[in-house]
């Protein structure tokens, strides 16, 4: 019998493809994760957010770097929705908004802002938004990046003007300055 037997090489053979696969697979997943960490450190650095869970919670809710600046405009789209839909006028402002933050037409962030326009987002990612808006205005970094609290709930209260109203009396709902009340609440909390 010779040195070489064939059951032996077959099974040598199988192992060594076990374990390519393997190293292949461990690089793979050490790929994936510092890509992650990488996006994770850029949302944190475009957010303001520095709290590790609450930008776990950002991803959590679908925010990437490219979507971000989207943030600090989750309270207008939802007083925009007080009334149970977007009208065509709080859209335009929304838009103009966004354009203002830097939203293009056409990217993530637009498309994004598209989606939340035409389908009213789950009151639970609104609560859980509104927290990470608040923690962005914690952050005095934030503050002198253009937009400030007040700026935001300035922005809130346009939106619940723009559509609203009969012959120019009340134009501003009760549903709407209810919700006005609780995101401003929400958002100076302290």
């Amino acid at each position: 019998m010779g040195d070489h037997d064939g059951i032996t090489d077959n099974v040598r053979s199988r192992e060594d493809e076990y374990f390519r696969r393997k190293d292949r697979e461990l690089v793979e997943r050490m790929r994936q994760s510092a890509a992650a960490n990488a996006t994770r450190q850029d949302l944190e650095a475009r957010s303001g957010i520095h709290d590790p869970e609450m930008v776990q919670e950002l991803e959590a809710l679908g925010f990437t770097p490219e979507t971000v600046s989207l943030l600090p405009l989750v309270p207008i789209v939802q007083i925009a929705w007080a009334e149970g839909g977007v009208s065509d006028d709080e859209r335009r402002l929304i838009v103009q908004l966004a354009r203002q933050r830097g939203i293009m037409p056409g990217s993530a962030g637009d498309r994004q802002l598209s989606a939340w326009l035409g389908q009213k987002p789950s009151d639970e990612v609104f609560a859980r938004a509104l927290r990470l808006v608040r923690a962005m205005f914690e952050n005095p970094e934030v503050e002198s990046g253009g937009l400030r609290l007040e700026d935001l709930i300035h922005h809130c209260e346009e939106i619940a003007a723009v559509s609203g109203g009969v012959l120019g009396f009340r134009k501003i709902s009760a549903e709407e300055r209810a919700l006005m009340k609780q995101v401003e609440q929400a958002l100076k909390k302290r």
